[in-house]
């Protein structure tokens, strides 16, 4: 295959003659200063986050299920008068809505599966059936018809706590790990995180185990059915399939429980150990079972479930990974629970804006982070591999999980590398140097470092050269295009952790309806692949950009937008769809460029800026209606500089929306969920969205109209609401 990736031929070096001195500058115009201000501010912030090894990590914050569900599971192991049940118990009580119930994301509405989980952990918790909080939250799930609507996963707590039987729960048999894998449905026809939570659901299904409860910390009072009549929860919603085949797996369901109920199950007890065999080889490398919350929660209760001892090794470092998960708030005496860390994620990000705002590949935080980033390249193979040929080269979102590197964090590892060999000169007099202290303060915030990692020596690395760290970065980008390129799927687009994962029957299956049980192409994920791809030299007229070219206009919306699968949503898939699409050479006059980029100037708000909720993966027609936040404005105004609109005035209404609202530590301020688990169903909010994505839009506007700075001047914006007659302290507070 033609490579046009040449290594690190095309980077010139700075000499000492880019220095320059402030009082030698040219005069600034009024938009330059404050450019040069707003980016100076971010960026200085950004490096008072770097860790002392190189790497960052900001909180990644969930909803309340991630409170209730560490409760329920500190119940179930006998450790509900812990002091951590009390501190996540008072954060629950913080996250309740004035419904009396809980939701997914700030502003949404209630969710049932969410309040029951949180209504049985303040039970748990030692909150008395006639305390308030717990009174509305009952009176809130009654409402809705009881707890009998709750989904797979929430059945599975309440039959290990003794509440249900787990008849009431989906089938999740541990013989399925022994199907074999040209079988139409076996365990690699999962998507990798279901992959990571269904082998240890299928040992608590097969072996039941309960922690019997005293009846004033139950829930049945949320009952309005027996649980042995409850209906078997659905899979995903899913046009024409959804009759035929969850009908059919209903059917699947019941003749398995029969089958189980009389013991004619001859392949259990081998499919028990071989399910305890894959744990045990996937929980090597990793930071917990596939790293995440729920297999790594689940792991725990399995294990214990087969009779590993709690002081045993490995239920002990499974529990020391739980607990790094956990975030205490000394001030108001509570703590919340991460669903895992992202210290790949963050760095790849943080880098890049770093490069983009105008330090220079020599700046030691950027070779630190870069060189952190260098020594967390995955060299063995992985689930992936049973689909794809390819030489390992990919990097995970976590400290460590070998056996899942994604396509996403790689596409994004690349770009930062790939920015080592950009040239400095186009930086040269537009940002100003970077001011720094001549004692720079220790950071401590909490377990930053895996424990087995090789290259850490107390918390810092071992140096390499400017030349070394070259060397090491066009190698390792080497290997990681390389195995990106065999990820793409037979449609031309790419997935999270697998090639060809996107068997549609499986979404029917009725522990499914977590929306997430394959793991298909998408615009977003396919999007940065092409940008990352384009970076290096890749163009149209590439059979696999062609491709992927292909896919994404085979995808767009009638409307012109794409869907984000990893973000919210639509000005997410939109931004990354034609950053990649212009990155290859697609023209800024293609139509679906236009398309796209007229639907990013349309939904802009009157404010100046850009912004959509989850409610839009339920509602698309609310895509794009607000409201505004800095992050989703950084990615609207990305999308439209790939689209060639650097100068249009939706572009400087935005960029005048972040410059006012830049607080003067260097961030900015949202509260809103704007990233993405699994879509209906868990949203995530990421504490540096609101500094990387805002950062790296101006540094890149800055940079993009340098010339004709002097020239633009950005709209001043008001804003006018209609006024009210005696709004409500809700509709005041909305």
């Amino acid at each position: 295959m033609d490579e046009p990736w040449q290594g690190g031929d095309i980077h010139k070096r700075r000499g000492a003659e880019s220095l320059r001195l402030a009082c030698l500058a040219r005069p600034r115009s009024t938009l330059e200063s404050q450019l040069r201000r707003s980016v100076s501010r971010g960026r200085w912030f950004l490096l008072n986050r770097q860790y002392p090894d190189g790497h960052w990590r900001a909180e990644l914050e969930g909803d309340s299920i991630l409170q209730s569900e560490t409760i329920l599971v500190l119940a179930f192991f006998h450790r509900e008068s812990s002091e951590l049940v009390s501190l996540l118990a008072s954060r629950l009580l913080e996250t309740q809505t004035a419904e009396g119930g809980w939701s997914l994301y700030p502003d949404g509405p209630l969710d049932l599966s969410a309040t029951v989980k949180a209504y049985f952990a303040l039970k748990i918790a030692g909150f008395d059936i006639h305390e308030e909080p717990i009174r509305r939250a009952r009176d809130a799930i009654l409402a809705r018809g009881g707890a009998e609507s709750v989904n797979s996963f929430t059945r599975f707590y309440l039959a290990f706590l003794g509440q249900i039987p787990y008849s009431a729960c989906p089938a999740v048999p541990p013989e399925l790990i022994l199907l074999p894998r040209w079988f139409p449905i076996n365990l690699y026809s999962l998507s990798a995180w279901s992959r990571t939570m269904v082998v240890p659901l299928s040992i608590i299904w097969a072996l039941k185990p309960v922690r019997n409860l005293p009846p004033e910390k139950g829930i049945r009072e949320l009952f309005l059915t027996h649980p042995a009549n409850w209906p078997l929860t659905r899979g995903s919603p899913s046009g024409r399939l959804q009759w035929f085949w969850s009908r059919f797996f209903s059917a699947v369901d019941r003749l398995y429980k029969f089958l189980d109920r009389h013991h004619i199950v001859p392949w259990r007890n081998r499919a028990l150990r071989t399910a305890e065999s894959w744990i045990r080889q996937h929980l090597e490398g990793s930071h917990g079972l596939g790293a995440i919350y729920p297999a790594m929660v689940w792991s725990l209760i399995a294990l214990k479930a087969l009779g590993y001892d709690e002081e045993s090794p490995l239920m002990k470092t499974g529990w020391r990974h739980v607990e790094e998960l956990v975030i205490y708030d000394e001030d108001n005496q509570t703590a919340r629970v991460q669903p895992c860390l992202s210290p790949v994620w963050d760095t790849a990000l943080a880098v890049r804006c770093l490069r983009e705002a105008g330090l220079g590949i020599d700046h030691p935080a950027v070779r630190r982070g870069v060189q952190w980033l260098l020594h967390r390249q995955i060299l063995k193979p992985g689930d992936w591999a049973v689909r794809a040929q390819a030489e390992p080269g990919g990097w995970c979102f976590e400290y460590a999980n070998d056996h899942y590197p994604d396509c996403d964090d790689t596409a994004a590892v690349l770009l930062a590398l790939a920015s080592l060999f950009q040239n400095d000169i186009a930086h040269e007099d537009l940002f100003p140097p970077q001011w720094e202290l001549i004692r720079q303060p220790v950071r401590s915030e909490g377990p930053v470092n895996h424990s087995t990692d090789d290259h850490l020596s107390t918390g810092r690395l071992q140096m390499l050269s400017r030349e070394e760290a070259l060397a090491e970065a066009t190698g390792a980008i080497d290997r990681g295009l390389k195995w990106l390129l065999a990820m793409q799927n037979d449609d031309g687009g790419w997935a999270a952790f697998d090639r060809n994962n996107c068997r549609q029957v499986l979404t029917q299956v009725p522990f499914a309806d977590h929306n997430a049980m394959i793991d298909p192409s998408t615009p977003d994920v396919t999007g940065r692949v092409l940008e990352a791809l384009g970076t290096l030299g890749y163009r149209v007229g590439h059979t696999a950009v062609d491709r992927a070219v292909r896919y994404l206009r085979a995808v767009q919306e009638p409307d012109g937008s794409w869907l984000g699968r990893w973000g919210v949503s639509y000005i997410y898939g939109t931004w990354l769809a034609l950053a990649g699409l212009r990155a290859v050479g697609v023209s800024e006059n293609d139509p679906c460029v236009l398309a796209g980029a007229t639907w990013l100037i349309g939904h802009q708000l009157p404010d100046g800026g850009w912004g959509e909720t989850p409610e839009t993966y339920d509602n698309p027609a609310k895509r794009g209606a607000g409201p505004s936040t800095p992050s989703q404005t950084a990615w609207a105004i990305l999308g439209l500089l790939a689209a060639g609109k650097s100068r249009h005035p939706a572009v400087l209404r935005g960029v005048r929306y972040l410059l006012d609202r830049q607080q003067s530590d260097g961030t900015w301020q949202e509260e809103a969920f704007t990233g993405t688990g699994f879509p209906r169903v868990f949203y995530l909010r990421y504490h540096h969205y609101p500094l990387y994505f805002p950062l790296l839009a101006l540094s890149r506007f800055a940079t993009v109209n340098a010339p004709y700075l002097e020239e633009l001047d950005l709209p001043e914006l008001r804003v006018f609401f209609p006024k009210e007659d005696n709004p409500s302290s809700e509709s005041r507070s909305a």
